[in-house]
């Protein structure tokens, strides 16, 4: 499914869509289309991508072609997903310990919405850190 969502293949078009987008949530998929956690983390991606348009962006970023990012953002997984509001990199407390990025893959549509909502609504407000709307200290690996 990564071929049906916008990739961003240099370090300028990652800090444009971030800085450009005014309202809506930047979601950032770092890894590889190759990978297989990213495919399967990609296929929800883009199951959600159009259920969410009006309140957040989805974009891949291939961590072989983008590497500018990898040591600021600990980019060590071979799937990671962020979320950033205004040029600014939202966290989220899913009871896991990492509350920079998501390390695993949700398969569950409507948890992924969940997630992309509970971020809005936090960074609107002007939040750093949000909750997620469930604890997933049981499905992480890391």
């Amino acid at each position: 499914m990564s071929y049906l969502l916008p990739h961003l293949d240099s370090e300028s078009a990652v800090n444009e869509a971030l800085r450009k987008e005014e309202e809506r949530v930047v979601v950032l998929r770092w890894g590889t289309d190759s990978d297989p956690t990213c495919m399967i983390m990609d296929e929800t991606l883009y199951r959600v991508a159009e259920l969410v348009k009006n309140f957040a962006v989805i974009y891949l970023v291939d961590i072989t072609q983008v590497t500018a990012f990898s040591e600021a953002f600990k980019l060590t997984d071979a799937c990671s997903v962020m979320f950033f509001h205004r040029d600014k990199h939202i966290m989220v407390d899913m009871g896991t310990g990492n509350n920079n990025k998501i390390t695993f893959v949700i398969t569950d549509k409507q948890d992924m919405i969940d997630i992309i909502e509970v971020v809005y609504r936090g960074a609107r407000k002007g939040r750093g850190l949000v909750t997620a709307p469930k604890d997933y200290s049981t499905r992480a690996y890391n």
